[in-house]
Parts: C-alpha cells; structure tokens; sequence
C-alpha cells in the first residue's frame, strides 16, 4: 500500500468529526454500479453515527496523508446488532450469531483503487473481529443484480476473485436483504444480498 495514505481505527471524537466526510464518501461509492443507491446526507449521518456507538464495532478510514482527506472506509460490528433480515439467513445458514462479525462495507474512491487498501481494510475489520476473542466467523454480503440488468457496464468483472483471495466463499442459501433508492426510482425497493463468510 502506497505512504500516500494510513489506515485508521476511527472512534469517538475523531469518528464524529469524520462523519460528513464519511456520509460524502459512501454517497459517491454507491452512487456507481452496482449498488446504484441514491443516497442522501442525513441519512448516512445517522447510520453511520449509530453503527459507530454498536458495541464491538468498527470503522476503518483511508486518509490520504497530505490532505487528511478521507478517500476510503470501511466498517464491521458483531452480527447480533443487525436486522434479522440479515441475521437470518446466516443463522438459518447454520452460523452463530453471537459469534459472527459482519462486513457492513468497503467503499473506496476510484483513484486508489487497487493498490492494496482493500486488502488493508479485511486485515484490520478481521484483525479487530479477533480482539473480541469471541467471534469464529466474519462475513459480508453483496447485491445480486441480474445479468441484464440495464445499467450493467460493459466489461464489468465482479469482486468474486479478490473476495476469494481473501479466503471468503459464498454461504450457499443465505441471501439477505436490504432495502435502499436505486437512482432514477421513485422509492425505496427490497435488494437481494449474498452472503460470503471465512473462519477467523
């Protein structure tokens, strides 16, 4: 991973100071396929304000070292704080829930793209899931969008192979759901997400 940028655990003060930063952040990440999400500031304020006070959680930035500018984060709390439209398919799945750290996600600008950050981030959200000593699992999930959707790029090469790399593989069966705005609709709809998963 390039000097140009440090990778932080941020809490308290310094995670509230951030949280514009961050809510701009996640905007823009999912604004591009193929989550699609047309999001909105407030809302990411509170979400990420109250992931950040879940007990076990975690948030991960990438701060590009001569700007302080924020150009990446991720983030992961236990799976026990989250809806059972996520917790269930895993637990359905087999898993433990209290034992089990969820990915929440990685969003990264595209200039730094490839050069080891998203790599950095699995190291510390694993890392931190191990510190709890409790936890024997992590996982994630991603939407499931139809191959002919028609916003699908041209040449689109899924994360499938770096996710694997990393140990992770698909959790046969267990698809949650989250809902958001897909840009260009009129509300909110119901996404699909499968989840990956890999023994601490």
């Amino acid at each position: 991973m390039s000097a140009a940028i440090h990778i932080e655990s941020l809490t308290g003060r310094a995670l509230h100071d951030r949280l514009d930063d961050l809510a701009a952040l996640r905007i823009a990440v999912f604004r591009d396929w193929p989550y699609l999400y047309d999001g909105d500031p407030d809302y990411e304020r509170r979400y990420l304000a109250t992931y950040a006070e879940a007990p076990g959680s975690v948030i991960v930035a990438a701060i590009e070292a001569a700007t302080g500018r924020v150009v990446g984060a991720a983030t992961g709390l236990p799976m026990c704080h989250e809806p059972e439209t996520l917790a269930g398919p895993m637990r359905q799945a087999g898993y433990d829930i209290d034992r089990l750290f969820y990915f929440g996600e990685s969003v990264l600008l595209a200039p730094w793209r490839g050069t080891g950050i998203g790599v950095g981030f699995f190291n510390a959200r694993e890392a931190h899931a191990r510190a709890l000593g409790r936890m024997s699992h992590a996982c994630f999930c991603g939407v499931v969008r139809p191959d002919d959707h028609p916003r699908r790029p041209a040449g689109f090469v899924p994360l499938d192979g770096f996710w694997r790399r990393r140990g992770y593989e698909p959790v046969a069966g267990a698809v949650g759901e989250i809902s958001w705005r897909d840009l260009g609709e009129a509300g909110e709809t119901a996404k699909p997400m499968q989840f990956w998963a890999r023994a601490l």
